[in-house]
Parts: structure tokens; C-alpha cells; sequence
């Protein structure tokens, strides 16, 4: 299996929509909120096998000083294959020299993320007003 990476914001909405229901996530049900926090996003990473988009992720920056890794979801059954992974190589080619690389993470996304070099952050909280259902 070939999986080619790519920072481009050009995704068709429909394969956005399908690797966010097969996910569960919440934000699936506002299509066109979900299309433009992506694509207004500081950088957007995805990753196919031939046409099928079989990962996603993306950036909130400053551009100098922070980056926030909001969302990257894998499709399930291209889970557990090193493509998360790739995904995040590709943001660390870009952020890898920030002063601060913050993301949240829950489930069994926390020993991925320890593996990518991720620390739970001294003694503070993950705080939010959410919206969604799915945690």
C-alpha cells in the first residue's frame, strides 16, 4: 500500500465527510463549518492511497511561535498502519522548531501521541465550552 502525503487544501468535501463519520466526530454534522475550519486552517495534511482519503490533520498557527494540532483522524480501516504517524512527520517538518506544540488528545490517541513525542504538559488542565457529543 502506497501512501502518498500532501499539504494542500484542495479536498472534495465528501471524503472530508466520510473519514469524520466513520471517526464519530460531531463537527460531521456541520459540513460547511467543518470545510472552512479546515481550510481556513494554518496548514492541512492529508494522506491517500490512490483517490481515497485515508487521513487528515491540521494546524492552528501564529506562524512563528505556536501551533495547536486540532484534529487528524485516520480512516478505520487504514488504522494502525503508520500513516498517523507520516501525517506528523509531515507537521513536525513544519513545526518542529516552535517554542510550543500543544494538542488534546483522549483514548487510546494518547500513547500515539506519547509515541510522537507528546508529554502531558506539567500540572495543567485541558479546559473547553464544546459543542459536540462524541467524548
Amino acid at each position: 500500500m502506497e501512501v502518498e502525503i500532501k499539504k494542500t487544501k484542495e479536498i472534495p468535501i465528501d471524503s472530508i465527510l466520510e473519514i469524520y463519520r466513520l471517526n464519530e466526530w460531531s463537527s460531521a454534522a456541520k459540513p460547511e463549518v467543518l470545510h472552512q475550519a479546515l481550510t481556513n486552517s494554518h496548514t492541512l495534511i492529508s494522506a491517500w492511497v490512490g483517490k481515497k482519503l485515508v487521513g487528515i490533520a491540521n494546524a492552528i498557527s501564529d506562524g512563528h511561535l505556536v501551533v495547536y494540532y486540532p484534529h487528524m483522524l485516520i480512516h478505520p480501516q487504514y488504522q494502525s498502519k503508520g500513516i498517523g504517524s507520516k501525517i506528523m512527520e509531515a507537521m513536525q517538518h513544519i513545526y518542529g522548531n516552535f517554542h510550543q506544540q500543544m494538542l488534546t488528545a483522549d483514548g487510546e490517541a494518547i500513547e500515539f501521541y506519547k509515541k510522537c513525542g507528546f508529554e502531558k504538559a506539567g500540572k495543567t488542565k485541558s479546559m473547553w465550552i464544546y459543542q459536540g457529543n462524541d467524548h
